[in-house]
């Protein structure tokens, strides 16, 4: 029997943060392709430091000839995603950062495995394994930790944008460590939040003055008690941020981006990638399906694996674990999950919609716990699997 009692830490980092401004300008690349070509392939990785952004990766199109053109809006969609988050500093500023783009055409010997031809699907855009994860501790079938330390920087994020904040800065972190009794999160027992700010003569105690009253809004009412640790900026001053302060890269914040560490991850990055690249697709599709799981009430936690080959459409395995909360045996999930979705690259990007603009909104918060939005975003959060899953276990 797993641990009833116990406390869990997970943490968030800010769309400000310098890998997460790295996030941003990848997925928003892949957008600005997508929108041009639904089928484009892209795999985009950002590097940022002090005054400079280096972009590289591959891009396919049906038309190759078009990619000068294409790649010529890449210096205009970077300086954008930097204003949007709010960098404006001397030595990280939106107009005066030197962008390098180092994109190119996408390897020949990778198309061959991954396109569709006469006589083969569409294969995987690479080996790997996948994970999905769900439980119900919360309303949007999240771990709490992970949850709650997005929902404390997205709302500081809003005031500072708003000019409700006008002293906070982009960069920003959180970790809350949440003490779990019977299996159930009941409170917080410690908050660790680091913010940047404007104004040098700013101490700890002006900053917790400022972030208190918005996590106390964001998390579950009596769950911050006189017992609970703060930690608000505890190393004192934090002017210098951004990638003038820390260099930042694409794809080193995947445990931010999945569960917080409360479920395994594959190891795959997300951004940047077009949904060809299962390590993207695939996590999304093993997500909806866990989630469905729960949301049926087969399991109270469910995590599902994929497996899969390049150039190889269908997974090479699927594995499901209820972690002992099942109402069902968990091979019989096992067996329906491929009658209820088509895990091929293709069937995953028909089903959940995933050849649309939708990514830039992942790059930050969270790519799991977010509601399904009107044009397809987050579209793997859906429940509506949940009654057919149910007839066929």
């Amino acid at each position: 029997m797993s641990r009833q009692n116990y406390i869990f830490t997970s943490e968030s980092v800010s769309e400000g943060h310098p890998d997460k401004v790295c996030d941003r300008i990848s997925d928003a690349v892949l957008d600005a392709f997508l929108a041009e070509e639904p089928e484009a392939r892209v795999a985009c990785e950002t590097f940022a430091t002090t005054d400079r952004v280096v972009i590289g990766g591959e891009v396919g199109l049906s038309d190759q000839s078009k990619l000068a053109e294409y790649m010529g809006k890449v210096d205009e969609i970077t300086r954008a995603c930097i204003k949007d988050i709010g960098y404006e500093q001397d030595k990280f500023h939106h107009e005066t950062v030197e962008i390098t783009n180092l994109l190119h055409e996408q390897s020949a010997h990778i198309a061959q495995g991954v396109d569709a031809s006469a006589d083969k699907d569409e294969g995987a855009g690479d080996q790997g394994i996948m994970f999905g994860y769900a439980t119900n501790e919360t309303d949007a079938l999240m771990p709490a930790p992970i949850l709650y330390a997005h929902a404390i920087l997205r709302r500081l994020a809003e005031a500072r944008k708003s000019g409700e904040e006008p002293t906070l800065r982009p960069d920003a972190k959180s970790q809350l460590s949440v003490r779990y009794e019977n299996g159930k999160p009941v409170g917080i027992t410690s908050i660790v939040l680091s913010t940047q700010h404007a104004d040098e003569d700013q101490t700890s105690a002006h900053i917790r003055e400022i972030v208190e009253p918005y996590i106390f809004e964001v998390v579950p009412e009596g769950w911050i008690t006189p017992d609970t640790q703060w930690w608000v900026n505890p190393t004192g001053k934090f002017v210098i941020g951004g990638p003038d302060g820390d260099a930042g890269l694409t794809g080193r914040k995947i445990i931010v981006d999945t569960y917080g560490g409360a479920a395994p991850h594959g190891g795959g990055a997300f951004s940047g990638k077009d949904p060809t690249k299962v390590d993207r697709s695939a996590a999304y599709a093993a997500r909806y399906l866990a989630k469905n799981v729960v949301a049926a009430g087969l399991a109270e936690r469910c995590t599902i694996q994929l497996s899969y080959a390049i150039g190889v459409s269908h997974p090479l395995s699927i594995y499901a674990d209820t972690h002992g909360t099942g109402a069902v045996d968990p091979a019989a999930i096992e067996a329906a999950i491929p009658r209820l979705m088509d895990l091929t690259p293709r069937g995953i990007r028909s089903h959940l919609g995933l050849n649309r603009p939708i990514y830039s909104r992942t790059a930050a918060y969270g790519h799991f716990g977010r509601a399904p939005e009107a044009d397809g975003g987050f579209s793997w959060e859906r429940t509506d699997l949940a009654e057919a899953i149910k007839a066929l276990v």
